[in-house]
């Protein structure tokens, strides 16, 4: 695969960064993993960095190209719940280490995408978001409804308001699993938590896929350090990880 990526994660106006991510690249396939430790619940950084490993292990493992992207991406999340799960089995419900995903498999020309929660994954081309993942979210549900603009939206109260995630309860959360979705050469993906996203429009989201003669590293990071000004002084950790297909 001809492809160029990068990652960022920055503190924002938090004490302790509980985000994780990775991108993990082979010859025949490459994994682009962000998870996002709830800061309400206990040990969140640690229910992000077992829920990562337990994917990245996965993939790393794996023989390539993955026969079934879709069936992997469920078994995978399914098997990070339930390592995150068994950090809280002695803990109150309530106070166990929670927290959100997005993973993006390439492969064979295309993506895959798997997201739980609010951490998101994007789809751009020549500076136009094709595509984004829906948050499973109060909020989302009201966009979705047409309660609510994507605008007004932004300012919700309840905008922080996740309706799954892995860890916490036992049983598997609800997870959203896409079908294979093309990539023309210049695409660019990107794996982000809500730190990332929130306070910035699509179309700001989108300045990442512009044509440009930055890197993909520089573009990464101006638009983490536009969202960190955005949420100021109230800014959430924020986490990116982004590729840029060239080409098998």
């Amino acid at each position: 695969m001809q492809i160029e990526y990068a990652k960022v994660s920055a503190l924002g106006d938090r004490t302790d960064n509980q985000d994780r991510a990775a991108i993990v690249v082979a010859d025949e396939a490459a994994l682009m993993l962000v998870f996002d430790g709830m800061g309400g619940h206990s040990d969140g950084a640690q229910a992000a960095e077992t829920g990562l490993k337990v994917v990245q292990d996965m993939f790393m493992d794996a023989k390539l190209p993955i026969f079934d992207p879709q069936g992997f991406l469920y078994l995978a999340l399914s098997r990070a719940h339930d390592e995150v799960v068994a950090l809280g089995k002695e803990v109150a419900v309530d106070f166990r280490p929670r927290a959100t995903c997005a993973v993006c498999l390439v492969q064979e020309g295309g993506s895959f995408w798997a997201h739980i929660g609010d951490s998101r994954i994007y789809q751009v081309r020549n500076g136009i978001m094709l595509e984004r993942s829906r948050d499973h979210s109060h909020v989302e549900v009201l966009i979705q409804e047409g309660a609510i603009t994507e605008e007004e939206a932004q300012d919700h109260p309840m905008r922080n308001f996740v309706e799954c995630c892995i860890g916490g309860d036992a049983p598997v959360p609800d997870m959203s699993i896409t079908s294979k979705r093309h990539l023309s050469p210049g695409d660019v993906l990107l794996a982000c938590s809500d730190g990332l996203w929130s306070g910035l429009s699509d179309e700001d989201m989108a300045q990442i896929g512009a044509p440009s003669q930055n890197s993909l590293a520089e573009e990464l990071k101006e638009l983490s350090i536009k969202a960190l000004t955005v949420n100021a002084p109230y800014s959430d950790n924020t986490t990116g990880t982004a590729l840029r297909w060239s080409g098998e």
